[in-house]
């Protein structure tokens, strides 16, 4: 009879003991990798030299822990420490994501779009309003740092805390793998172009004449034949560069006869040959359109109304297109 209570017991005991064992671990599941304090998305920033207690103390003070010690002893079991940068932390995530994260060095990302054909200007602004990036895009002292035509137009995905000079960095290093692409392929510029600055001055005109990427080579075979007739490119975006003191934007305004006749070297309704240095940024399809134009014998170009353009071999029908697209306009 002893026995037998002594067995019951013991069964009761064991079932007892599996059950707070089963209960701690539910709860620790559900503290650790379920409940959160996290009520809003969030953007924390760990800072050069912190330590896992400074960013715990941190954590809990803002709210987003309930208790630093779990924390402290989740990142030593995921290696011990905590990565430098700025976290995205989402509404909903428990201490146990937020210390693997943190562990992990999964930093937060900023994405940047640079559209082909901005200037510098308009590009150091872009990035000044980004919100996500740090620092001057350029020295006080030198607020434009960058040459028309040196930063490579693209989407770039950084980590949040990028000092905005480093995403400019990150562009000109860009270009110059590219322009050291072409030297490195044996590749020549086309008659009458001489040099990298050359068709890189070229494919900005192109960029900012027309959007449509098929139709850019039989644009630089205009101004190629221009170029090797002796010919004035005439090309509006220069002269939109030269009378907003490169912006490169008139802001809505309309381009009139008066600023066909203003006298700078990018003007080319004023000057002969290539304006001394690029207007805008360039994409990939505008440097290639340059270096394989088109085998054409068109002088003149318009546009067409549908975001193209009209090509002529004389100027007897480059005035009839150009009539057109007057109407087109009117009609507008």
């Amino acid at each position: 009879m002893y026995n037998r209570r002594m067995k019951k017991k013991h069964k009761k005991f064991l079932k007892f003991g599996a059950g707070i064992i089963i209960f701690v671990a539910l709860f620790s599941i559900w503290f650790l990798g379920i409940h959160s304090h996290v009520r809003v998305d969030t953007t924390f920033d760990i800072g050069r030299g912190a330590s896992v207690a400074g960013v715990a103390a941190d954590l809990k003070s803002q709210k987003l822990i309930g208790f630093e010690r779990p924390f402290k002893l989740l990142v030593r079991a995921f290696g011990g420490n905590v990565k430098r940068g700025m976290y995205d932390i989402p509404r909903g995530a428990s201490v146990w994501r937020i210390a693997r994260i943190m562990s992990d060095g999964r930093v937060a990302t900023t994405t940047i779009m640079i559209p082909e054909g901005l200037t510098v200007r308009q590009i150091i602004a872009l990035l000044n309003a980004n919100q996500f990036l740090t620092g001057d895009s350029c020295p006080p002292r030198n607020p434009i740092c960058y040459a028309e035509g040196e930063l490579f137009p693209n989407t770039y995905i950084v980590a949040k805390g990028t000092s905005r000079a480093a995403v400019l960095d990150l562009m000109r290093r860009e270009m110059q793998r590219i322009e050291k692409n072409w030297i490195e392929s044996g590749m020549r510029a086309p008659p009458p172009l001489k040099n990298w600055n050359e068709i890189i001055t070229l494919a900005s005109i192109v960029q900012k004449e027309t959007p449509k990427k098929a139709e850019m080579p039989k644009v630089a075979s205009v101004f190629i034949n221009r170029l090797r007739k002796g010919m004035r490119l005439q090309a509006d975006p220069t002269v939109v560069y030269a009378i907003t003191d490169g912006l490169g934007d008139m802001q809505g305004k309309p381009i009139l006869t008066r600023h066909l006749q203003t006298s700078h070297p990018h003007n080319t309704y004023m000057n002969h040959g290539l304006p001394p240095h690029p207007i805008a940024s360039v994409g990939r399809d505008a440097i290639r359109s340059v270096l394989n134009p088109a085998d054409t014998n068109y002088y003149f170009f318009v546009a067409d109304g549908t975001g193209g353009h009209v090509f002529a071999k004389d100027y007897e029908q480059h005035k009839i297109n150009h009539a057109n697209w007057r109407i087109i306009r009117s009609q507008k």
